[in-house]
């Protein structure tokens, strides 16, 4: 997914949100209860439908097709798939105001769905200058007090470095170390997913997840975005060491189309059974590459492939 830096804070509502009272750090780490059918452990992202989605900050809304609020993202999706999981990006909520966000969680509730993750813009936390990771650990602490407002158990933080810039591992350790804490103080993971190269790496981030050694920081194992570049082999593995440290959270694609234009096919039931090898226990989101169609009808195809391989 993209990274958007648009900022949605407003002050009053920052310090409205963070007014939320801490929860109890629960004894070991995260003690969310996951459903054993495979239907209820399926969920979808808003990212592949992103053109419709309404929102200040969404800035791939596409005006000429008719759209929605994210409020009405859940009950489409439990209407159209039968899935009752989302994970949202951030960016597409219409304010992070207190009371849109009483709204939203009211809409997921209606639709009886449920939220399993909040995907959040990209941040450097391994830069050298403290100060900007400073500003990274605050960035993802506003998310985590939006996720704990919208009753999502995790985030999904993406990580940036700068251009030719390789990302630095005690710096990023340090940082997201701190990040973890304040989502142990909110029952909320932090997740980090392989997505962009080189500061997204999955050898970088199962390193900084091993050192911090947090259960609130996690893996997030995208099926097919290590594909890119690399070839099947390095794949699995790159997703077998993800899946290692993995707790709730998982993308699944089927295709990965690059900007410049390269096709990566991905072994759908072959990343299933790494994942069954590992021992995972969590979630597994629908993340349809909209370059290779319609996303309606390729979520379709890819609930159906996961129902298959489960």
């Amino acid at each position: 997914m993209p990274k958007v830096d648009i900022n949605p804070f407003s002050r009053r509502a920052f310090l409205q949100v963070a007014a939320v009272p801490l929860m109890a750090r629960a004894p070991g780490g995260p003690q969310v209860s996951f459903p054993t059918e495979a239907r209820q452990r399926l969920a979808v992202t808003s990212y592949p439908f992103r053109t419709l989605i309404d929102s200040p900050t969404n800035p791939a809304r596409d005006k000429s097709v008719a759209g929605m609020d994210l409020k009405e993202f859940p009950a489409m999706i439990a209407k159209r798939f039968g899935v009752h999981n989302i994970n949202p990006l951030g960016d597409h909520l219409s304010s992070t105001e207190p009371a849109y966000l009483t709204e939203f969680r009211a809409a997921v509730e209606a639709a009886g769905s449920h939220m399993v993750d909040l995907g959040l813009g990209g941040r450097d936390f391994g830069h050298s200058d403290k100060g900007i990771r400073d500003e990274a650990v605050a960035y993802g602490r506003r998310w985590i007090d939006v996720a704990v407002a919208v009753g999502s158990p995790s985030v999904r933080q993406h990580l940036r470095t700068a251009k030719g810039a390789t990302p630095n591992v005690p710096n990023a350790v340090e940082s997201l170390g701190r990040l973890a804490d304040y989502g142990s103080q909110r029952d909320v993971v932090v997740n980090l997913e392989n997505d962009s190269p080189g500061a997204e790496d999955p050898f970088f981030i199962v390193e900084v997840v091993s050192k911090v050694s947090s259960p609130y920081l996690r893996a997030l194992p995208d099926f097919g975005n290590s594909l890119r570049g690399h070839d099947a082999a390095y794949n699995e593995k790159a997703v077998s060491a993800m899946f290692q440290h993995a707790y709730n959270m998982s993308h699944v694609k089927d295709v990965l189309r690059t900007q410049k234009g390269e096709v990566y096919r991905v072994d759908v039931a072959r990343m299933f059974a790494v994942a069954r090898a590992n021992g995972y226990k969590g979630y597994f989101s629908m993340e349809f590459d909209t370059g290779s169609g319609d996303p309606f009808q390729g979520t379709e195809e890819l609930v159906s492939q996961s129902l298959k391989y489960m």
